[in-house]
């Protein structure tokens, strides 16, 4: 008999920082963590990959238990398969604690994907780095700024590499053929090759350790998929060079010793996303305008997180009083809210024998 334990944590992360739309992202100290061990004398039949799964935390009513319908064991078996291996060990017992609240901009389904592809490579004992690592999310995901703040951590910048049409094509394979539908999507459709190398490129910014991060989340989800469909096709030269401009600021001051408040305040406007997402949260339009260096002190800077519905609001001090007034303008739309204090997590995700 041979038992074998270990432990992942992976950040929760915020993208679309100020400017940065599908380019900055931030790893929080939020983590969702998936506790694994692997009993050879335990029998796990009665589950398609030898797999029993254990859920709680946010979400935990509507999480699927099955490993082929589970993300985080889905995306686990899509690294194994590519690797020619097709189940879990037998034994294999995964128990995840998600603190991160689901469908409200903190990357909830990233961490789980880098989660799931971490799972993958250490029940598989692939060895893959994080960079090849990303490649494999980056053929779920298909974009960069969520998923390399959950697997880097820190302050990141991404970007996608212009790939060979054969590699354009590997990772325009539809999704269901990547994370299969039980009874759905046909075997042989099933993903078994390796996804193409270095998709992505990443940078890690330094981070001024006196700002920290207010993340005010409200009590309802914002689908990524609905964020999405209410932006443009296209957008005016002005609005892309105003985001551009603050984008190249943005990056070197939020790396100072000491905080520029309102240099940073002001780098963190954006006119590529935000304006458009008004209506999707109510009061949205309000916090941005209202929350300032100027009538709350310690304020930074102030963003949609992600897709949202959560705001994320950077600040050296007066954390409550800053969360309390965010959370008074939602309430007046009958919004009720939740906030944390963060700090950026800057080892990424980790793993632990």
């Amino acid at each position: 008999m041979t038992v074998k334990t270990f432990e992942l944590k992976v950040p929760a992360s915020s993208a679309n920082i100020g400017p940065g739309f599908d380019v900055l992202g931030i790893g929080l100290n939020l983590y969702l963590t998936i506790k694994v061990t692997v009993d050879s004398s335990k029998d796990t039949s009665s589950d398609p990959y030898n797999c029993k799964i254990t859920y709680e935390g946010d979400g935990a009513d509507k999480v699927p238990l099955s490993s082929d319908s589970n993300l985080i064991t889905q995306t686990a078996l899509y690294v194994l398969r590519c690797n020619d291996i097709h189940s879990f060990p037998q034994g294999t017992h995964i128990h995840v604690n998600n603190p991160i609240p689901l469908g409200r901009g903190l990357g909830s389904s990233g961490s789980a994907l880098v989660g799931g592809i971490m799972l993958g490579n250490e029940l598989g004992e692939l060895k893959l780095s994080k960079l090849r690592m990303l490649d494999y999310c980056l053929l779920i995901e298909r974009h960069p700024d969520n998923i390399a703040a959950s697997m880097l951590g820190g302050f990141v910048g991404s970007y996608m590499n212009e790939l060979s049409p054969e590699e354009s094509e590997a990772k325009n394979v539809p999704l269901e053929f990547i994370l299969p539908k039980p009874g759905k999507t046909p075997r042989e459709k099933y993903i078994t090759e390796e996804p193409p190398k270095n998709i992505g490129e990443y940078l890690q910014y330094n981070w001024s350790k006196k700002i920290r991060c207010v993340a005010i989340i409200p009590d309802f989800e914002v689908p990524t998929d609905e964020s999405r469909a209410v932006l443009p096709e296209l957008y005016n030269k002005q609005d892309i060079v105003f985001n551009l401009q603050r984008l190249a600021v943005l990056t070197t001051v939020l790396t100072h010793e000491n905080p520029d408040h309102k240099l940073i305040y002001k780098a963190m406007k954006d006119k590529i996303h935000q304006p458009y997402r008004y209506k999707l949260i109510p009061g949205l339009g309000e916090v941005l305008k209202s929350v300032t260096p100027d009538t709350d002190k310690g304020l930074c800077g102030i963003c949609l997180s992600g897709a949202g519905p959560t705001i994320l609001c950077l600040a050296t001090e007066g954390f409550d009083e800053i969360a309390n007034k965010v959370i008074s303008i939602f309430k007046k739309e009958g919004v009720e809210c939740d906030w944390k204090l963060l700090d950026l997590a800057y080892d990424g995700a980790t793993v632990e024998y």
